[in-house]
């Protein structure tokens, strides 16, 4: 974990280094401080200033030098631990890209964003607390030692005695916390997935006056995150009190004892700025402990954010590019040969079933099926956004699996039913299609994709900006911009994934006759429910459960007075009519 975490600190070692160098500066004038604290009380006298004038400049250099070493390790601990999320978010960022859609089904969406903002966030206090506070803590307590047993070696065993007392007591508290931080994070991705499907559905929810309903279901998350927290945090709570039982209980112990002491000695053995110093050096040790025991907290909670965020930087994608992988498509041709697919390769229940077909090269294919007969699966083995469990997908000849995966995506654009639009103008948008598209260019794939019309009536034309989502145009709109934006493309296969339901019959019609004139060497693949937008493609076929029912052209399935035939005669009974 610590080896996978460690790359993403990269350019910001030297501040990472530097931060506790500082640190064990600072440790150290503190350390000294008290001894010549001592000094001044034990020279103090009532007749002359000279040793306060002495030791006091001296303990103003050494508080200012503290003071220096202290901000510098700040600034950098703040510059280095800023600097290592920022790379951590890029990292796990660019590796979801990489993602297959099984990986993002396993991780879940909500979990993902879980993972990149509160997990990172963890995991940046925790490095800023590693390379300052943990470095501090033990410094402290090791120099505090040192110098207390120099003072007086009786003395300092009462507060070696309490160390292990407070620690055994603190170190029970983290054990008993960890498990309750452990199921926080597990809770969080569930409070998240609730957020996250409320907003993207919030027109669904206030349609059927779901609101109350959305409500209690957030309410009931929230309170279960609330619950754990509570549990832990009365937990952590014990902590503060137990340290400073501790520290006065010490405190005590060596103001009673050493007061004995110097009375009894006459001041021979202990004098009154010694014991000054060694309940100074007192304060500091424990104080120190009760430090550690929170950066042990905070470290035992990040360690469940560091684990979950190394689950997604080391998790290899289900689908990579073949080393060489081939980087140029022949054509559009298609074939399926025994293919079987399964989302989970343990499940029992296949979503395609012994698929083989031929698709030829410039073919239009049309594709008709109630729903879950996994029409849309069996286009995703195309552009291999999942991979067959069995048997083979051919694209221009050649095995999906041996293309480069860039360069076989390239050459598939889908338009699906629910595609799309990102925030900014409908230019932005177009040009995910091609980046170095020309204006004329972007006209005229709108113009094919009947877009050009509505476009023009916007103020603002191409320069209209589009909101998340594309909230601001309508359905029709939307999956008319979407179809431009494939074309743009240029594709050798372009799959229309019922991409037209939103639009009327007559535009319909109009964007197949531009895809027929305009695309004609590009193999198209629409799936549809409307018969019309399909019947006159070169083969259709009739899924169901996962297999091909029947297929053929609109005239030899009109023969066989099947599954097609009923759907077009109840289609177009009105028409005969």
């Amino acid at each position: 974990m610590i080896q996978t975490l460690g790359k993403s600190i990269r350019q910001y070692r030297k501040e990472s280094i530097k931060t506790p160098v500082f640190v064990t500066l600072e440790v150290i004038m503190e350390c000294i401080l008290p001894l010549v604290m001592a000094k001044l009380i034990d020279e103090m006298t009532a007749t002359s200033m000279n040793p306060v004038i002495k030791y006091g400049v001296a303990l103003f250099i050494m508080a200012m030098m503290s003071l220096v070493f202290g901000i510098l390790s700040g600034k950098y601990a703040a510059t280095a631990s800023c600097g290592f999320a920022k790379n951590l978010r890029r990292d796990i960022y660019f590796k979801i890209q990489d993602f297959s859609f099984a990986d993002i089904d396993k991780f879940s969406s909500s979990s993902l964003v879980t993972r990149l903002t509160t997990d990172v966030t963890n995991v940046q206090n925790a490095y800023q607390m590693i390379i300052r506070i943990a470095v501090r803590t033990p410094l402290m307590m090791i120099f505090s030692v040192i110098m207390s047993m120099a003072i007086n070696v009786k003395m300092s065993l009462i507060f070696l005695a309490m160390i292990p007392v407070i620690g055994l007591a603190l170190l029970g508290i983290a054990w008993f916390s960890f498990p309750v931080f452990q199921r926080i994070f597990r809770k969080y991705d569930a409070l998240n997935n609730s957020v996250q499907e409320n907003v993207s559905g919030i027109r669904v929810v206030k349609s059927f006056v779901r609101e109350d309903y959305e409500k209690a279901k957030f309410q009931k998350a929230s309170e279960d995150v609330c619950n754990d927290f509570t549990k832990a945090e009365k937990l952590l709570a014990l902590n503060n009190p137990i340290m400073m039982f501790g520290i006065y209980l010490a405190i005590f112990l060596v103001s009673l004892i050493g007061a004995r002491m110097i009375i009894s000695t006459q001041g021979s053995v202990l004098t009154t700025g010694q014991l000054s110093s060694l309940i100074n050096y007192g304060v500091q040790i424990l104080s120190s402990l009760m430090m550690l025991s929170m950066v042990f907290v905070l470290c035992s909670m990040a360690a469940e954010s560091a684990n979950r965020i190394c689950e997604v930087l080391t998790h290899e994608s289900s689908l990579v590019s073949p080393e060489n992988g081939i980087t140029e498509v022949k054509d559009g041709s298609i074939r399926f040969d025994h293919v079987s697919f399964k989302y989970n390769k343990h499940g029992k229940k296949a979503a395609l079933s012994e698929i083989d077909l031929m698709i030829p090269s410039g073919a239009t294919i049309g594709i008709m099926g109630g729903t879950g007969a996994s029409k849309t699966s069996l286009i995703q083995l195309i552009s291999r956004l999942y991979d067959a469990t069995e048997g083979t997908v051919y694209v221009g000849g050649k095995d999906v699996r041996e293309y480069d995966l860039e360069a076989l995506r390239n050459e598939v654009a889908v338009v699906l039913q629910k595609n799309i639009l990102f925030s900014g103008t409908i230019k932005g948008n177009l040009r995910w299609g091609d980046s170095n598209a020309s204006d004329e260019e972007l006209r005229h794939v709108c113009r094919l994709a009947q877009a050009d019309e509505f476009i023009s009536q916007f103020p603002d034309q191409y320069d209209t900006y589009i909101e998340q989502g594309g909230t601001n145009v309508s359905g029709g709109q939307k999956q008319r911009l979407c179809i431009a934006r494939a074309l743009l493309k240029k594709p050798k296969i372009l799959i229309m994934d019922d991409s037209t339901s939103a639009v009327d019959t007559k535009t319909d019609a109009l964007i197949r006759q531009a895809m027929r004139t305009e695309i004609p060497d590009t193999t198209k693949i629409i799936i549809a429910q409307r018969v019309s937008s399909i019947e006159d493609a070169d083969l259709i076929l009739i899924m169901e459960g996962g297999r091909i029912k029947e297929s053929g052209s609109h005239q030899e399935l009109m023969k066989q007075k099947g599954e097609y035939y009923d759907v077009y005669v109840s289609q177009n009974s009105g028409k005969e009519e």
